[in-house]
């Protein structure tokens, strides 16, 4: 269980990159307040789950004055019977005349009985905004599948591949190449797991990786 609270002041720039690789439960708590001019967060993150694991994602962004910008990504990936949450919650008070907010959570299902609650939320109280929120949940694409199958991928390579293609956004999103190879290769451990196996995944990664400092 974790927490996180930023207070933001004029021209500061915030960047999160969460990454939850399960647990039997875990929450992530994060509450942003954007409390300067041109002020700019950015929340990143992924959470890969199975058998009853839960993980809760609950963030909160308050544009408390004019000209400040936020985006949030979150993906999930569920197998088994786990369950995910994500509450995403923007606040943009009165005098937070022109705030550009942006918020997005995409689910992945690759069983049947894991389930996923997605309550993205915007509070507007202001008019000269430009704010967006959204929520998906889906399963695999079954053409996509049978187009890598008859390409000569086995079933478990395909999902694995896929998985890892609706993950990777997030991954690309990481400026600092060490720390996106350091983070790749659980996020590609994990996501062999949850398909069932070893896949081709690995030729991704270097041949040696450092950890960053």
């Amino acid at each position: 269980i974790a927490a996180m609270y930023v207070d933001q002041q004029r021209g500061s720039a915030f960047t999160s990159h969460s990454y939850s690789l399960g647990a039997p439960l875990a929450r992530h708590d994060i509450q942003i307040k954007l409390a300067g001019r041109q002020a700019e967060c950015t929340l990143n993150g992924a959470y890969l789950v199975d058998d009853s694991q839960h993980v809760d994602y609950h963030t909160q962004i308050e544009h408390a004055v004019p000209a400040c910008s936020s985006l949030q990504l979150y993906k999930g990936v569920i197998q088994g019977r786990a369950r995910a949450v994500f509450n995403g919650r923007v606040t943009i008070q009165p005098a937070a005349q022109q705030s550009n907010a942006r918020q997005l959570n995409k689910n992945l299902l690759l069983a049947e009985k894991g389930e996923v609650d997605s309550k993205p939320e915007l509070q507007i109280y202001a008019d000269d905004v430009i704010c967006t929120h959204g929520a998906t949940v889906g399963q695999l694409d079954t053409q996509s599948l049978f187009y890598l199958q008859s390409r000569g991928f086995s079933k478990k390579d395909a999902q694995a591949w896929l998985a890892y293609g609706f993950v990777s956004e997030l991954l690309e999103r990481i400026s600092d190449p060490a720390l996106r190879r350091f983070i790749q290769q659980p996020v590609i451990t994990r996501l062999e797991q949850l398909v069932g196996g070893e896949s081709n995944l690995q030729a991704l990664l270097p041949a040696q990786s450092g950890v960053p400092s």
